[in-house]
């Protein structure tokens, strides 16, 4: 099974974009899984002698879940994190990332239009996920594909995201 996640920082697009993306994916190959899909919420892990087993954990329930498919995996899950902390599944063969990086305005503007229980009600609380956006620009070059979707449609990243992971090797 090859690993194909799809990255960035809250208010990217990615949820957005796992909506769109499996009608341009052949569904007998990929199976595509939000991290919010697999039932592990962060919450019960942070603060815990288990915080560090969280992405190992959600990753592992993800595989199960594309049972034996290609798993295109929709997740804010940081490169850093899985390549340094997380032991792979065994039978994820190769890993992709696709990160989605556009620009700090568009993220600022996504999050402060969330419903208010989705928590964005802050400067302070969006500081952090611009940051983290900034991270992906900066590393831009060590990523599968980087895509700058602030001025894209959806369908426009998913044709180019679709078309992407169809050329991957394996």
């Amino acid at each position: 099974m090859r690993l194909i996640v799809i990255t960035g920082t809250c208010g990217a697009g990615k949820s957005t974009l796992r909506d769109s993306l499996p009608g341009m994916l052949d569904p007998e190959r990929y199976a595509c899984v939000d991290s919010d899909e697999v039932g592990l919420n962060w919450w019960d892990y942070a603060g815990t002698d288990r915080e560090e087993k969280y992405g190992e954990d959600t990753l592992k329930r993800a595989a199960g879940m594309a049972a034996g498919k290609d798993l295109v995996f929709v997740s804010c899950l940081n490169p850093q994190d899985y390549f340094a902390r997380a032991a792979a599944p065994e039978e994820i063969t190769a890993t992709f990332f696709i990160a989605l990086c556009p620009p700090d305005e568009v993220i600022e503007k996504r999050l402060k239009a969330r419903p208010e229980e989705r928590g964005f009600t802050s400067d302070e609380i969006i500081r952090p996920h611009l940051e983290y956006n900034r991270w992906f620009r900066k590393n831009r070059g060590k990523f599968s594909l980087f895509l700058d979707n602030g001025n894209e449609t959806v369908e426009e990243t998913t044709r180019k995201i679709a078309a992407f992971i169809q050329t991957l090797p394996g």
